[in-house]
């Protein structure tokens, strides 16, 4: 055994010490497990609502749930039901409002598309995208989430917001699930039934699982509607196709008489793209939750 001298053996114990001070703490999450709480996110000015399941790990998978134009974070987390899959599979899963209020909530700023109210949001009004990117950056920092597994769905105008974040955010965002309301970018001024590829362009593949309903008049599947809906969800998809690699044709399922999978694969890493068309139904929430969290759970950024 090698014997040290008494002040050597202090000396070491004191280094090892000042060693194990000097590591900073992992941070602790903050955030109550089995709540639906309100947030104030940094110092944005801006909270939204975040529900934490009972039980949830550190680090967890994050969710994001973006409400209707006019609606709230409040509203869409009461009419989504998706609480329930986030307790049932250990996600922390946030419901916050837009930027811009109009009616009785808010709708999101895409920039250079106006929002239901006819109006194109301008440079004064709120950034939601770096709302949101900031609130993965304050949540991961607090030790809640973890940023290679976060994504987002949202209905309507919010699947619209959804979409534009695989356009603009793909470094942030591991898969999206727009719910009636996929994009692939703004619709081209010259031929509105095509989506211009200057306003949609990521850095990286973006998986995605999009649901729509076939009776659908707001955001009609087929295309048409509002200037800033146009062109048709698999006009959507296709591009999508086109900017995650795919390189198998576009494919369809039937599940009976419920719905309609059309899909691409074969896409750079794995990004699968999705559209799932639900019969009967209209512009509503129309997403297999369960469904959702499977698919988003297969990815990581």
């Amino acid at each position: 055994m090698i014997r040290f001298p008494l002040f050597r053996r202090i000396a070491l114990l004191l280094a090892m010490a000042g060693a194990m001070m000097s590591v900073p703490a992992a941070a602790s999450c903050s955030l109550e497990a089995g709540t639906t709480q309100r947030v104030a996110i940094g110092d944005t000015g801006r909270a939204m609502l975040i529900h934490v399941p009972q039980g949830v790990a550190p680090r967890a998978p994050l969710v994001f749930l973006l409400h209707g134009s006019t609606a709230t974070g409040a509203a869409m987390l009461a009419d989504s039901h998706l609480a329930q899959t986030s307790d049932a599979h250990g996600f922390i899963l946030a419901a916050p409002d837009a930027g811009i209020p109009a009616g009785n909530g808010f709708v999101w700023n895409i920039p250079g598309v106006p929002t239901v109210t006819g109006d194109i949001p301008t440079e004064g009004d709120p950034d939601d995208v770096a709302y949101l990117t900031g609130a993965i950056d304050f949540l991961a920092a607090q030790g809640c989430v973890d940023e290679a597994r976060v994504y987002v769905t949202g209905l309507s105008g919010g699947g619209r917001m959804t979409s534009w974040l695989g356009c603009v955010a793909s470094d942030r965002f591991a898969a999206i699930a727009p719910v009636v309301g996929l994009r692939s970018g703004n619709p081209l001024a010259s031929d509105p039934q095509r989506p211009d590829p200057a306003t949609c362009s990521p850095d990286h593949p973006m998986p995605v699982f999009a649901f729509a309903g076939d009776r659908d008049n707001t955001n009609p599947p087929q295309g048409g509607g509002a200037g800033y809906w146009q062109y048709s969800m698999l006009t959507a998809l296709g591009r999508w196709a086109e900017l995650n690699g795919c390189t198998h044709p576009l494919a369809y399922l039937p599940e009976g008489d419920v719905s309609v999978d059309y899909f691409y694969d074969g896409c750079r890493g794995d990004a699968t793209v999705i559209g799932r068309m639900v019969k009967g139904r209209g512009h509503e929430w129309v997403a297999d939750n369960e469904a959702m969290w499977a698919f988003f759970a297969r990815f990581a950024r």
